[in-house]
């Protein structure tokens, strides 16, 4: 009976199936990671523009029911809560009616560039 001398094979990863896949996970992961960075980016620009839009019609509606947007243009910050936040409004005539144009402008500055929520209602003057 003859011995074999061989030794049996192992499973393992050769040199060059190391390398190969070294060099695609260099080659892939800063793409991705660009891809997630901006997937980021977008989301917080995303969440910081509803913030301004509920902003902007809290403040609205503020304004219309404490009656304080007739006398004329108005601003302020947002508050504590929201102190990178702020609003003006104006008012305009719409076609020569008792009904007026009330709008209402929330800014902020974001990758220094001002960005901006602009939302409109037409409010009743009633009889003068």
């Amino acid at each position: 009976m003859m011995a074999s001398s061989a030794r049996p094979r192992t499973a393992a990863f050769t040199l060059v199936e190391v390398l190969a896949t070294l060099t695609l996970v260099a080659i892939i992961l800063p793409v991705a990671m660009r891809g997630v960075s901006l997937a980021t980016a977008a989301a917080g620009q995303a969440r910081r523009q509803v913030e301004a839009a509920s902003l902007a019609e809290s403040t609205l509606a503020e304004l219309q029911a404490t009656g304080e947007w007739q006398g004329g243009n108005l601003s302020g910050d947002c508050g504590t809560d929201w102190p990178e936040y702020q609003w003006a409004s104006e008012v305009s005539e719409w076609e020569g009616t008792t009904v007026q144009q009330l709008t209402v402008h929330v800014t902020w500055l974001s990758r220094g560039a001002t960005r901006r929520v602009t939302l409109t209602t037409l409010a009743y003057t009633g009889m003068q």
